[in-house]
């Protein structure tokens, strides 16, 4: 493997900078501990950012450097690495792994395309949805790959239509290639939005804010929901507007060709088989386990939640029904003559393991943060922000993470970020989660360049755009986003999430 020029650059600034910190005597009033913790956080910060190493091996950093500086104990820190939204994940992932290796999210995506319509607009909106349904609860990353084959067959077979119905229209102009491909990536990020298992800055988000504040609600499947889907809601069908109507815009001609190759890839996947309609069962019951496991009360209407009839309220959590889900699948037989099941363990070992670990390095470092008073320090240097709305101050978070994200991974960047802008929270004296929601819905929300996020590569790779179509329409949603997020969060989320905004 040849490491750039980027990488090599990030692995010696990093030391460099971790060494200086530690050199500079404390003072204005951080204590020694805060000092190591933020050399560490520094090391840590330019090693994702610059990617020197793995993510996951900087994850790992915690686990040695905060004994040796007498940060943390070790075991202290190890906990981090086993956190309940790490497992709440894994048990996400699990699920996920089924319904790929039994087709069931094609199946559900051609389906849902299929309903939708013939017109060139309307394909475009069929998976755009289809994309952003599955990217709630698979990566973002299989959900393209998934899309794009199917996408680029759609594209080739139905150019004829909309030529002879534009008469004889240029395929460059039409620009169906170009909106499908983006609608496509753009909706895979979107999608991830809606629920705590659809992208990894969403669990980094309730994992940091259960070590910093444990004092606040905890950010469960249910409550999540109230902050993702709204903004799903909105901003998708904009994406789409905009997309066909004013970035790429696409011939509003009807035409059978779309519809009759859906079927035929429907057809491809013949009945539903045992393992494929098992998974589903279990994805439902998954599903409904997360959102009724609390009680739910709107106005006079109210729902006792199953932990809470059951008198275990306390005892389990999300993580608990994401590994029943998981372990049922291992559990439950397809062919028992064939010893087959619906998950086995050569599925499962292609789960991003690494992933888990990243998020424990999160964890560990907000907890780092709060143990070492490097958090009030912080938030200390920010007493001069108090004067300054809250609605500027998310503008302002939301446009600085959604652009930083065009050249930065998102999970690094939100793993980073995060800590420091509970800090900041803690000294303006305003609710933690009027900065940090933003703050982790944005890094999702990067659509100009094809680095900015693995759907934007798979897409840019299809051949069907150039950098410049990603750029010119990208930057526009960029902006769109920073408001949408911005609006939803004052409207929708922050009200039913009972955020009272001085």
């Amino acid at each position: 493997m040849k490491y750039s020029t980027q990488q090599i650059t990030g692995f010696f600034a990093g030391i460099a900078l971790f060494i200086l910190i530690m050199l500079i005597p404390s003072g204005s009033g951080l204590s020694t501990s805060g000092r190591y913790m933020a050399a560490c956080a520094i090391l840590m910060a330019v090693w994702w950012l610059s990617e020197a190493i793995p993510l996951a091996a900087t994850a790992l950093l915690p686990l040695v450097l905060f004994p040796f500086l007498k940060i943390l104990p070790a075991g202290e820190t190890a906990l981090s690495y086993a956190d309940s939204n790490i497992l709440l994940f894994l048990g996400g992932f699990f699920i996920a792994f089924s319904m790929q290796r039994h087709n069931l999210h094609k199946r559900i995506a051609l389906s849902i395309i299929n309903l939708l319509g013939t017109s060139p607009r309307r394909i475009v909106l069929g998976f755009m949805i289809a994309t952003a349904f599955l990217s709630m609860w698979i990566s973002n990353t299989a959900t393209a790959m998934m899309m794009l084959p199917i996408g680029t067959a759609v594209i080739e077979h139905i150019r004829p239509f909309i030529r002879n119905n534009n008469n004889g229209m240029s395929e460059k102009k039409n620009n169906l290639g170009i909106a499908l491909m983006l609608g496509i990536a753009y909706s895979a990020s979107i999608g991830g939005v809606g629920t705590l298992v659809g992208t990894p800055p969403n669990i980094i988000f309730a994992g940091v804010v259960k070590h910093m504040f444990p004092e606040l609600p905890e950010i469960d499947f249910m409550r999540w929901l109230i902050i993702g889907i709204p903004v799903v809601v909105v901003f998708l069908p904009l994406t789409w507007l905009f997309l066909v109507y004013v970035g790429a815009p696409v011939t509003k001609s009807s035409m059978q060709g779309g519809r009759g190759i859906i079927k035929n890839e429907i057809g491809k996947l013949g009945k539903m088989k045992t393992g494929e309609l098992l998974t589903l069962i279990i994805f439902c019951l998954t599903s409904l386990g997360w959102i009724f496991r609390r009680d739910i009360s709107l106005g006079n209407f109210h729902i006792t939640g199953w932990a809470t009839f059951l008198g275990i309220g306390d005892y389990v959590n999300d993580s608990t029904v994401a590994l029943a889900g998981a372990l049922l699948l291992f559990i439950i037989p397809t062919n028992l003559k064939k010893n087959e099941f619906i998950m086995n363990w050569e599925w499962a070992q292609r789960i991003p393991w690494g992933i888990l670990i990243l998020f424990g390095g999160g964890f560990a470092l907000a907890k780092g943060f709060e143990s070492s008073g490097l958090d009030q320090w912080i938030g200390n240097s920010f007493n001069g922000f108090n004067n300054i709305a809250p609605v500027f101050m998310v503008l302002t978070v939301c446009l600085l993470l959604t652009f930083l994200t065009e050249i930065t991974s998102n999970t690094a960047t939100i793993t980073m970020i995060l800590p420091i802008l509970g800090a900041v929270t803690l000294s303006l004296g305003i609710n933690p989660f009027i900065l940090m929601i933003p703050a982790t819905i944005s890094t999702s929300c990067a659509f100009m360049m094809p680095v900015a996020t693995p759907p934007n590569a798979i897409v840019f790779g299809s051949g069907y755009l150039k950098i410049q179509d990603m750029a010119r329409i990208g930057v526009i949603l960029n902006l769109l986003g920073v408001l949408v997020i911005t609006s939803i969060m004052y409207l929708v989320a922050f009200p039913l999430l009972g955020i009272v905004i001085h």
